[in-house]
């Protein structure tokens, strides 16, 4: 392999998870970050979700960006490409192979918290690319964003609505750590519509995606020696009307009592009782556009299809 790849995560990934473990189980309700889906089993059934007829938001972008990549490595000149959160670059493949028939793709730079995925990235990459330098970068864009190696004529990608994760304080300090990696930003957001389709989307007739939410009990048992029985908890997906997002929980069947010894807890968890583990925020373009505005970007472009919309922004000054 002739990419480069740097981890950062090495020694410090199970004292995070542990202490986000125990302020989550401290809360009014109870909360386990999203983050911790992705396992390599967590990856596997998210790209499960991503093919299923409910799930849109995969398909819309990806449809956007194979009709708009010309157009946007033109606008904005990119040489290098960081994309956050990249997986193994399925989405931004239409991008890569606009900006090297442009003959300016000079670097990639994929950034995600499993290392096996980055290396597969990369791997997958190379030959396709074989004048871009690819250099890998595994961390959490939480606390590693410092970590992307400095560059100019840089656009960086943060796709597939994953910026909806965040509650509104943390998305608001996110973007504007954004506008220090490079001049442009791709964001990818999910928009507000009927809430019966937002709905369905999370809430697939094969049960895949309950199969995922359970999931990140098996990543606490795993990682942290707790004995969580994942069957115990029924998968809920709801949209929040008045703060325009989806939550996704997990909802006991039965009172339980949850050892964690790895984050020094037992947990009392009741009948009912319902454990957060994820929001995921659909947006409005005025909400994009003002957003990002306070964040220190000028939206230049917005592509949409009516369900998803890609924002093309540039940082002022």
């Amino acid at each position: 392999m002739r990419g480069v790849i740097e981890s950062h995560l090495e020694g410090g990934a199970l004292d995070s998870l542990a202490a986000d473990v125990r302020h989550g189980m401290g809360l009014p309700l109870k909360e386990i970050p999203p983050k911790y889906f992705y396992d390599a089993r967590g990856s596997e059934l998210f790209e499960q979700i991503t093919t299923l007829p409910e799930y849109y938001p995969t398909r819309s972008e990806r449809e956007l960006l194979n009709r708009h990549a010309p157009e946007i490595a033109e606008l904005t000149g990119a040489e290098e490409l960081v994309e956050l959160g990249s997986g193994t670059a399925s989405k931004t493949r239409a991008l890569l192979y606009a900006m090297a028939g442009c003959g300016r793709l000079r670097a990639y730079i994929p950034f995600d918290c499993s290392e096996t995925v980055v290396r597969e990235c990369i791997e997958l990459l190379e030959e396709a690319f074989p004048k871009a330098a690819l250099h890998g970068v595994v961390g959490d864009f939480e606390s590693h964003l410092e970590m992307v190696p400095p560059g100019r004529a840089r656009l960086t990608a943060f796709l597939g609505g994953t910026v909806g994760n965040f509650y509104p304080l943390e998305r608001s300090m996110l973007l504007e750590r954004l506008a220090g990696l490079g001049d442009w930003l791709l964001l990818g957001t999910d928009l507000v519509k009927d809430a019966a389709a937002i709905e369905a989307a999370y809430n697939d007739a094969a049960g895949v995606t309950a199969e995922f939410n359970r999931n990140v009990l098996h990543v606490l048992n795993r990682e942290l020696g707790a004995d969580f029985d994942p069957d115990a908890f029924e998968h809920v997906a709801f949209f929040d009307v008045q703060n325009e997002w989806i939550e996704m929980r997990l909802r006991a069947l039965s009172d339980q009592l949850v050892s964690i010894p790895g984050a020094g807890l037992d947990v009392d968890v009741s009948e009912d009782e319902e454990i957060r583990t994820e929001i995921s925020a659909k947006f409005t373009p005025a909400r994009i556009e003002r957003e990002l505005g306070e964040a220190g970007f000028r939206l230049e472009r917005f592509f949409t299809d009516g369900a998803f919309g890609l924002s093309l922004a540039r940082r002022r000054g």
